[in-house]
């Protein structure tokens, strides 16, 4: 089964706030990895193949966190 990689620079402060992306990442249907590094504000999450980046996206802004940019790595 194929899958996607995304790379996220979120605005968080605290581990609260990596605690509170990783919460609503770990809902989405279809994400199988969260690794999440406070220190350079970055999130990378792996997905099943029918999961968009719009769709991940969308899904950190629910934590109320400002992400400041996106790729896909994979």
């Amino acid at each position: 089964m194929s899958s996607h990689e995304y790379q996220f620079n979120v605005a968080m402060s605290c581990s609260g706030c990596s605690g509170a992306v990783n919460r609503v990442l770990n809902k989405l249907e279809g994400v199988s990895d969260v690794k999440i590094t406070l220190d350079d504000q970055k999130v990378i999450v792996k997905t099943a193949e029918n999961v968009s980046y719009d769709t991940v996206l969308a899904q950190i802004k629910k934590s109320g966190k400002e992400v400041r940019s996106g790729e896909v790595v994979a």
